[in-house]
């Protein structure tokens, strides 16, 4: 049950950290009609985002640890707004109005937004 319960509030935080991205950075947009389907559309993109950190994350660290070495870390700014174009393309070849322009800056500076509230609202929301 906790399990769940930590699932569903990570999914809701990344879900509205993608919707204030859309509000806050240019280049980042969702074209839904209702607040139903603006709500829905997030969701699923927040999912979408999950699975890609989960399944690429892991892959992209291990082979290219020498690179997060190198640069201290950074390259895991353009790793992250690669990811983050990744899940606007997956989105929008799943049907979804949600749309990010290019790689500078909006993917990078959304993946990073979408990082700190997370990070911010997983801190606030999951406690014991």
């Amino acid at each position: 049950m906790d399990f769940l319960k930590g699932l569903l509030i990570r999914l809701a935080s990344t879900a509205v950290a993608f919707w204030l991205a859309t509000l806050l950075i240019s280049g980042i947009t969702l074209n839904a009609e209702t607040v139903a389907d603006k709500v829905l559309t997030l969701l699923l993109v927040a999912a979408i985002f999950g699975v890609v950190n989960a399944v690429l994350q892991p892959i992209i660290k291990t082979v290219g640890c020498g690179f997060y070495l190198l640069t201290l870390g950074l390259i895991a700014l353009v790793v992250n707004g690669l990811l983050f174009l990744l899940t606007s393309w997956i989105a929008g070849q799943a049907g979804l109005p949600f749309h990010v322009d290019g790689f500078w800056p909006a993917a990078v500076l959304g993946a990073l937004l979408v990082s700190i509230v997370t990070w911010l609202l997983g801190t606030v929301l999951d406690r014991d």
